[in-house]
C-alpha cells in the first residue's frame, strides 16, 4: 500500500486534482511513475524513488517503470509532460540519461498519462 501522500491512478484522475497536487507539493509540477506494463501510475510521493518502491510493492516490474514530471498548467501542450527522473537512469536496458531514451516508451507514457488524465 503506498504511504498516504501518494496515489496509485488505476481508472482516471482529474487534471484539478492533479494540479492540487502540484500546488501542494512542488508548485507548478507534480512527480509520477508510470508503469507502462500495467498501464497505472503513481503520483503525488515527493521523489519519483518513492512512487517506484510503492508500484514495485503493489508488484510492477522494475523494468517497466519510468519517471515523469507532469505540469497541470500546460495540460495538452507537448511540454506538459517532462521525461526527467532520476529512476530513469538504466544502462542495462540501454538508457543512460534521466529522459526516456526510447520513443516508443514515450509514445507509451503520453498514452498512458492521457488515459488516466480527464480535464
Amino acid at each position: 500500500m503506498p504511504p498516504d501522500d501518494m496515489e496509485v491512478v488505476r481508472e482516471s484522475v482529474t487534471l484539478d486534482h492533479l494540479a492540487e497536487l502540484a500546488e501542494t507539493g512542488f508548485g507548478n509540477l507534480l512527480k509520477a511513475v508510470v508503469d507502462v506494463g500495467r498501464g497505472i501510475m503513481a503520483i503525488g510521493g515527493e521523489m519519483h524513488a518513492d512512487e517506484e518502491a510503492a508500484l514495485l510493492g503493489l508488484g510492477s516490474s522494475q523494468t517497466d517503470l519510468w519517471g515523469v514530471n507532469l505540469y497541470p498548467s500546460q495540460y495538452g501542450q507537448s511540454d506538459w509532460i517532462e521525461f526527467d527522473s532520476m529512476i530513469n537512469i538504466r544502462p542495462r536496458q540501454g538508457n543512460r540519461s534521466r529522459g526516456v531514451e526510447d520513443p516508443a516508451a514515450q509514445e507509451k507514457i503520453v498514452a498512458i498519462v492521457g488515459r488516466l488524465v480527464r480535464s
